[in-house]
């Protein structure tokens, strides 16, 4: 697995070797000791998979606040999307800043995402799958969003954006009083 470091420390671009012939491909998506090896000592609790039917849907950006904050490894398991990670650790040298990274089935590329994160992400294709890995359990009382055009992000052309209610009602980031704290070099 190549395991890739982006503009936001902490946050990894995992690009998973696929072994393909006349039937497909095979592909390992998760090794905990590969990812060990590499400096991520991570444990998974609960596996997600949400489907968007239209273009333009807009999910996000999410998170779940302490003492249940979310790690999250995602990848799309059909069609494509550009997944964004906002950091909103106070204290941060790269606080409000994001990367995003266009996930698709045939790229097979997956972001690792950790606590202290906004994440978020735009569908490019109808019927897009995003399947992801969490590092705690869903909380209800510690979900919570930040309004998806408050951050500055280059979403591309978005057309229409097809948000939730909760979405659309989300705070900006200028109003977010964050949870998360920086806590020095990773």
């Amino acid at each position: 697995m190549d395991i890739q470091n982006t503009i936001l420390p902490g946050v990894k671009l995992l690009i998973p070797r696929r072994f393909g012939d006349h039937r497909g491909f095979f592909s390992e998506s998760w090794n905990k000791k590969v990812l060990a090896d590499a400096g991520l000592e991570i444990e998974f609790v609960q596996d997600n998979h949400s489907l968007s039917r239209e273009v333009g849907t807009v999910r996000g950006l999410h998170f779940q606040s302490p003492p249940h904050a979310q790690g999250k490894l995602v990848r799309c398991g059909k069609g494509r999307l550009f997944d964004v990670a906002v950091d909103v650790r106070k204290g941060s040298p790269t606080y409000g800043q994001w990367v995003g990274e266009e996930l698709s089935f045939e790229n097979g590329k997956q972001l690792w995402i950790p606590a202290g994160f906004l994440h978020g992400f735009i569908t490019r294709e109808p019927d897009t799958e995003i399947i992801y890995k969490c590092t705690d359990y869903y909380a209800p009382e510690c979900d919570g969003a930040v309004r998806w055009d408050s951050c500055g992000i280059d979403w591309g052309d978005v057309g229409n954006a097809i948000l939730s209610e909760k979405d659309e009602a989300a705070q900006p980031l200028s109003d977010f009083d964050s949870p998360f704290f920086w806590e020095g070099a990773e």
